[in-house]
């Protein structure tokens, strides 16, 4: 390229004017997601074709090929040309092996930006960003929904926090979140309680960060979203107004085996024999659907919530009465099956709520929540948002009883804690046993929370990848 025509592609760029088309907002983004991750300094050479794209000046002035960016003129920018090729071509940019390229209303915005003079504010360096970030061997984490997440998270205070339904977008799904206020309570069982089992105690002192929790478990309605994600379709369509194309990257179950609920019903009934993997997984999935932040909660939460205040076996009290407990609990003896008379689980949000507005926290399925089991410790100190992070697979915890026949009444109470172990997926006819799936694990499920604070984007990733630490 001749230095007349750099200089003068710079000088038209140095006249122009913010046109409709906003750089900052939306051609600054395409360029750093799409570009400049190999058309930058130390890159270009050799992955660029020495066509720099994170500073103006070198922009404007391209290669040898060509003028990177002509004002005015997409049709004589390498910048336009390179992205309208076709998948095949071996020019193409960004090349068509890569998991996203340019929509179509992304690369209209390019053409309109340089059709409007191609204005570039003086001085701005572009840097490269990913739509997702490697995190181990389990699936990616979409580091490009952070800022959605972020922008959905607007400081609320907790005395502000309500009730609120949310939409899994398009989908003609939606559940509900009770909002839990954060306070201080006993965790574990006092020593004369009847049923206590030893790991349910020392009892400590811990306090609890405010969140919402899920209304119910999480349903078949809601987790066949997951379960079944089409990501050709996702990569496919490009829908960039819902992020779809994000979701296309992560770590979604293999196609089950065999019929995951067992004949007991789908629908409004729990989601069930899900590894801890599994749930994490989908609330990372949902997480990137929504653009809201959802995990499991930790078992400090989990017994806070389900507590609801009282400090009795049950959170209705003491009595453990078949008619009591049935009142407000699925159990071993009210979910018996006409045909074969063995017990199922039933439809969420049927018996009475606990005295913060929560289903089924007793009975019904057992839930996962985010810790590894672990005894308690005896401390003398007030523990603050506890959470003993899981280092190999199992055990992990899970919490509330369920349906199961080997359940007693005092094992739906509020301290009782399950363990997990191999045995959950011992029929498993994957080889090797699934990642995704606990075949006999037919009493475990799980529902989600949504903090109240916003964690750190590290302290997300760190969350949604425990399900499959490596073993020590």
């Amino acid at each position: 390229m001749s230095t007349i025509l750099m200089v003068a592609g710079c000088a038209a760029a140095e006249k122009a004017k913010p046109g409709k088309v906003n750089f900052v907002k939306e051609i600054q983004p395409i360029l750093e997601f799409n570009c400049v991750g190999c058309h930058r300094e130390g890159k270009a050479k050799k992955h660029g074709g020495g066509l720099r794209l994170d500073v103006r000046e070198l922009a404007f002035k391209g290669d040898d090929e060509g003028t990177g960016i002509t004002p005015g003129k997409p049709g004589e920018s390498a910048l336009f040309e390179l992205m309208t090729l076709p998948n095949d071509d071996e020019l193409v940019m960004p090349p068509a092996e890569k998991e996203q390229r340019p929509t179509k209303k992304e690369i209209a915005l390019v053409k309109r930006w340089i059709e409007e003079g191609a204005y570039w504010p003086k001085g701005l360096k572009l840097k490269p960003k990913k739509h997702t970030v490697e995190v181990e061997d389990e699936g990616k984490i979409v580091g490009a929904i952070f800022p959605k997440i972020r922008a959905a998270h607007k400081p609320v205070a907790e005395t502000a926090m309500k009730p609120y339904q949310q939409e899994v977008p398009n989908t003609l799904v939606s559940f509900e979140l009770v909002p839990i206020r954060g306070g201080t309570f006993k965790m574990g069982s006092p020593a004369g309680e009847k049923g206590r089992r030893p790991d349910e105690g020392p009892q400590r002192t811990v306090k609890v960060s405010p969140f919402w929790m899920g209304k119910h478990e999480v349903t078949w309605d809601e987790y066949h979203l997951f379960m079944y994600y089409d990501k050709e379709k996702a990569t496919r369509d490009l829908i960039a107004e819902s992020q779809e194309y994000y979701l296309a990257a992560l770590s979604t179950p293999t196609k089950p085996y065999v019929n995951m609920d067992f004949g007991m019903g789908t629908g409004k009934h729990p989601a069930i024999c899900m590894t801890h993997h599994a749930a994490v997984k989908y609330c990372e999935w949902l997480s990137a659907k929504t653009g809201v932040y959802y995990r499991l909660p930790t078992e400090a939460e989990w017994e806070y919530a389900c507590r609801a205040g009282t400090t009795t076996a049950y959170s209705w009290g003491d009595a453990a009465d078949k008619a009591t407990i049935s009142a407000h609990a699925w159990h071993k003896d009210n979910t018996l099956d006409p045909i074969n008379f063995t017990p199922k689980y039933q439809k969420v949000g049927l018996k009475k709520t606990n005295p913060w507005g929560l289903y089924d926290m007793h009975g019904n399925v057992a839930e996962w929540v985010l810790d590894a089991y672990a005894p308690y410790q005896p401390v003398k100190r007030v523990l603050v948002d506890p959470w003993v992070k899981p280092v190999k697979l199992y055990p992990r915890v899970v919490r509330g009883g369920s349906y199961d026949p080997f359940m007693k009444y005092e094992d739906l109470r509020s301290a009782v804690r399950v363990s997990s172990n191999p045995d959950w997926k011992m029929q498993d006819p994957q080889l090797p046993k699934s990642i995704w799936y606990h075949t006999d694990a037919r009493f475990v499920g799980f529902r989600i929370v949504r903090p109240l604070k916003m964690p750190t984007e590290e302290r997300m990733r760190e969350i949604w990848n425990i399900g499959r630490p490596p073993e020590k």
